[in-house]
């Protein structure tokens, strides 16, 4: 935000109210929290947003113009806190320390920003969720080409993308849900971001090319960028390089961890737009949560890393044969043998991406080298355990490592539960370093003299409860009750008196104050160089700790995914090269997990001559459960991981397509019968014979002619122009007539069974079509009032008496009177102006008087 409020000249105001606005002057759109002593304190409008975000009081400080200048404040020990909250809702936050000292300051201690925390470069663990990717994303657009690039602060991931579409940069902002996004100044295509959280404005110039370039060399170490094999993605480069500008101006540190940047290429992927990601609830469900999700019934990870890892294979199923066998033939392995010890073992390494992450940024804390700790002292057990399951681990094993001179350097150098601040000091273990447990003994003998030096002065001055003691703000004393005043020695000087007590200071004692608080003060100093030297000692090998980090994590998700296939009775699948599609026994694994009641399993089966079913059936009868079960078998099958089917061969995919619910966009305009039009057109245009698409009641959002028009034509072009696989779910009982008419389709339905007014669901997918819809049966379920219910049996059968046109010459490509002309009266007055009585044949003239006579 900018500050709205107009400031006066800073010579109107205080020196540290000058200071605060020069420095706010450097960061206009981002909150301020400047360090006041005990406070961090925000004014103007930075302070009337962060009372209204915050939910904290407002209060004044000061004049500005004559009005009171607004302030609010957190305290500095809550302050992480109040951080998290801001990061969660998209914004940033400059931090202003004091640097200056302020015994030698005139006017007021000099502060300078030493962080700026924003949602998408944020690495504070405190600030972060643990088991999702906290991404940096900055978008750039020429010649209607997208240029898309994300990075990841805490693992160094940094990958580019160019796309060709609108469609297409939505899909990859539902699949990486960026914390922060980055946009040019004057950008054309704000429709597509406007309702994300942590949108940020940048300055054309830093999406330059040549700029991007340099700052991208420059930060690899590289002359030219065609080893990245990214130089003629020049529209995302230019993405890319704002990024790096950006991380450069929050972090103000080295970016060592960040060492290549990978061009992501669509073709190796199995493609999903933002329609189907959301509609297959990956990673998050319908209304934004993380429950009853894919993700949520197969991540048992052990480790935070695995449980990112394994979100990015859900989201980004892979094409590459090779290496889905090589996935299958590990979890075939581990399910060969007791793989629990590899699961306890990874509960102790943690979070090592992230702790790595933070030590490239010299930002680690002493917890961060004690897990670093925990982690080197067990891969030694794991490389051991993986050289036991084979030659399939051999490549994973390698990455792993070992790394033995840092097992030992922090496991002499780090006490097993240090502290979570190193500014205090007890981080650095006793032993490490000879001139520290010197320094530290010094001061641990204060506690020996203070008991001899309290025992000798109550002899001498027969006071008995004179106590020796300490504290931060007065130093050394000895305290004395009031009642003994009398008997105070005259070399007692007198250090501040309390409401029954008195403390006085002796010269021993001031001397031996100022020796131990001297030792003290060296010991913290040295232990802060110590731990310094830490970093030094660990970063040049920090990529081959990162491999080992992203090998662990690997490991944890093959783990987690034997044990899910133990769980849930996975199976695996065949991934051939031949075309089609199909299983047996096929469940959806979220619904079975979901249900109280036993999971109805079901078959499918596409080939080369079979390539699209028409599914018929009641509302509620598993339609939609048994088409996403399908997209989620093939999604499974091509991230590497076992399926819900006893029998699985799975062909060639190259994207999956969802038209599946119902939904308005009343933001952009757009209504539910728009967005349903939307996403069909983007099926019809981007998929191919090689695609897997899933359509749900197209046609439903208009009227019943143009509905059943509409459905019918995108059948015939989805079956006889793209011929991709097709599940096509319809109410419209005319679309199974396609069957007769296309060798390629087939009819399957969902059928149920109905006694006494009461319907029960049969979930069982059958050949042929449904010979009834059953809608005032679930209409009933569904609570609606018998009256009504009763109301529509009536003119059902009224509907159902009436007879209907031959339409044996007509179809639905050629003539919209395809439909019953009878369905309904006010149909019927609607479509009595559109018939040409010259072309009736007489049986349907007399047809239509007896319906006319009824009428009346």
């Amino acid at each position: 935000m900018s500050n709205s409020v107009k400031q006066p000249d800073l010579e109107n105001h205080t020196p540290m109210m000058r200071q605060y606005l020069s420095i706010k002057a450097e960061h206009p759109d981002i909150l301020l929290f400047y360090r006041m002593g005990d406070f961090y304190e925000l004014f103007f409008d930075d302070a009337k947003k962060a009372a209204e975000l915050l939910d904290i009081s407002l209060t004044a400080r000061g004049k500005s113009g004559g009005n009171a200048i607004p302030m609010a404040g957190v305290p500095y020990h809550a302050v992480e806190n109040y951080l998290a909250r801001l990061v969660k809702m998209g914004q940033s936050v400059a931090i202003v320390e004091q640097v200056g000292d302020p015994a030698t300051s005139k006017g007021p201690v000099e502060r300078q920003v030493q962080r700026i925390v924003t949602p998408g470069t944020v690495t504070d663990e405190a600030l972060l969720e643990d088991k999702q990717d906290n991404l940096l994303a900055a978008v750039f657009v020429h010649k209607e080409v997208f240029g898309f690039a994300t990075i990841d602060i805490t693992s160094g991931r940094f990958s580019v993308v160019e796309l060709s579409s609108e469609e297409s940069l939505l899909a990859e902002l539902q699949r990486c849900n960026p914390a922060e996004l980055l946009y040019p100044e004057g950008f054309t295509h704000l429709h597509l971001i406007d309702a994300r959280a942590g949108l940020r404005r940048r300055p054309v110039w830093e999406f330059d090319f040549e700029t991007a370039c340099t700052q991208l060399n420059k930060q690899f170490g590289t002359k030219e960028l065609n080893g990245f094999g990214i130089q003629d993605a020049k529209v995302a480069i230019c993405a890319a390089g704002c990024i790096v500008q950006y991380v450069k101006d929050t972090q103000r540190s080295a970016l060592p961890h960040i060492r290549k940047i990978q061009l992501q290429n669509q073709n190796e992927t199995v493609l999903m737009d933002a329609a189907t990601r959301r509609n297959l609830e990956l990673t998050f469900n319908l209304s934004g949560g993380v429950d009853h999700t894919l993700a949520s019934i197969l991540d048992h990870t052990v480790t935070p890393m695995g449980s990112r890892l394994l979100k990015r294979w859900i989201q980004t199923p892979i094409r590459d044969v090779d290496v889905i066998s090589v996935r299958q033939d590990r979890i075939k392995a581990l399910l060969e043998n007791d793989y629990q010890d590899l699961r306890d073992w990874l509960k102790s390494v943690g979070d090592m991406e992230r702790c790595l992450a933070r030590l490239a940024l010299r930002s680690a804390r002493p917890r961060d080298f004690a897990r670093l700790s925990n982690a080197f002292e067990i891969l030694p057990d794991i490389q051991s355990r993986l050289s036991n399951l084979g030659n399939i681990f051999a490549t994973l094993s390698e990455d792993i490592n070992n790394f033995p001179e840092f097992s030992d350097l922090l496991s002499r150098a780090i006490i097993a539960n240090p502290p979570v601040l190193i500014r205090d000091g007890g981080v650095i273990a006793p032993g490490y370093n000879a001139e520290l447990d010197e320094l530290r003994n010094l001061a641990k003998g204060a506690t020996d003299y203070l008991e001899q030096l309290e025992l000798r002065e109550k002899q001498r001055t027969g006071i008995s409860s004179l106590k020796v003691n300490y504290n931060k703000v007065h130093g050394y004393y000895i305290e004395i009750s009031r009642s003994f005043a009398d008997q105070v020695p005259a070399d007692y000087v007198r250090r501040q008196t309390l409401k029954n007590n008195e403390r006085y200071i002796i010269p021993e004692l001031k001397e031996h104050e100022d020796k131990v608080l001297t030792s003290q003060g060296r010991a913290l100093a040295l232990e802060k160089q110590l731990y310094d030297q830490l970093f030094d000692l660990l970063l040049p090998q920090l990529n081959e700790l990162m491999i080992s980090a992203m090998g662990l994590a690997e490991l944890d998700v093959i783990c987690n995914l034997a044990q899910r296939a133990e769980s849930l009775d996975l199976h695996c699948p065949q991934m051939s090269q031949e075309t089609g599609l199909f299983y047996e026994q096929g469940r959806h694994p979220v619904v079975e997990n979901v249900m109280k009641s036993p999971f109805i399993a079901n078959p499918l089966a596409m080939t080369p001559s079979r390539r699209m079913l028409i599914i018929t059936g009641p509302n509620m009868g598993g339609k939609s459960t048994y088409m996403r079960q399908t997209a989620l078998i093939v999604l499974m099958a091509y991230m590497g991981s076992f399926v819900p089917a006893q029998h699985a061969v799975i062909g060639p995919i190259d994207r999956i397509f969802t038209r599946i619910g119902a939904s308005d966009d009343l933001a952009s305009g757009r209504s539910t019968f728009m967005v349903e039009m939307t996403e069909t057109a983007n099926i019809l245009n981007n998929a191919t014979a090689n695609s897997l698409v899933l359509m749900d009641e197209i046609g439903r959002g208009t009227s019943t002619y143009d509905g059943l028009s509409l459905a019918w034509a995108c059948a015939e072009f989805l079956a006889c122009k793209i011929n991709a696989y097709t599940l096509f779910a319809t109410h419209y009982f005319e679309l199974t007539q396609l069957a007769n008419e296309l060798e390629s389709l087939a009819n399957v339905h969902l059928d149920a069974v109905e006694h006494n007014d009461e319907i029960r669901f049969m979930h069982a997918v059958q050949e042929g079509p449904a010979n009834r819809s059953y809608g005032l049966q679930v209409a009933q379920l569904a609570g609606v009032p018998r009256s009504v219910i009763h109301s529509a049996k009536q003119k059902l059968a009224i509907l159902e008496k009436q007879p209907k046109i031959d339409k044996e010459e007509l179809t639905v490509s050629t003539h919209s009177q395809q439909m019953d002309l009878l369905d309904s009266v006010d149909e019927l007055r609607i479509k009595l102006k559109q018939i040409e009585p010259d072309e009736l044949t007489p049986k349907e003239a007399l047809a239509l008087l007896y319906s006319l006579k009824e009428i009346s």
